[in-house]
């Protein structure tokens, strides 16, 4: 299955150990490229940009418009949703538009932990299909 990785930038080095686990599982995966290449070490100075001006970032770089492609282009989202900002398992507003992308485009939406407790808790139980309750081997 083509899985595009999905979740807050401030769990970048998360997307690039789970692209490997699900690889390890025989799946194609999609996550950002600058996301890796951070992780790698380089690209840092964009990152600082995205810590002072994060919409600045987000417009300049296009990456509302390359998780739209990257998830058309995909059978399924897997949504890395640890604990942030005192919220557990925090999915935030990017994350939110990326599983609806997901979901008006008929591809399935994989959740790693349970719906957060967020005021759009709503709109995530209706449109994710699976919580996998942090096991991989189940994504089919």
């Amino acid at each position: 299955m083509k899985i595009t990785i999905c979740g807050s930038s401030a769990f970048k080095e998360k997307m690039v150990e789970y692209k490997q686990k699900l690889l390890d599982l025989g799946h194609e995966v999609i996550v950002h490229p600058q996301y890796e290449a951070w992780v790698r070490g380089e690209d840092q100075t964009l990152w600082q940009t995205v810590l002072r001006e994060h919409a600045t970032a987000k417009k300049e770089n296009g990456y509302i418009k390359w998780y739209y492609d990257a998830i058309v282009d995909s059978d399924a989202i897997l949504v890395l949703n640890f604990d942030k900002k005192g919220i557990a398992n925090y999915i935030g507003g990017n994350t939110l538009m990326e599983i609806g992308f997901a979901h008006v485009n008929g591809k399935k939406v994989f959740l790693l932990n349970e719906v957060p407790d967020v005021s759009y808790t709503d709109e995530i139980l209706a449109m994710y299909d699976i919580v996998l309750n942090g096991d991989l081997s189940t994504i089919k």
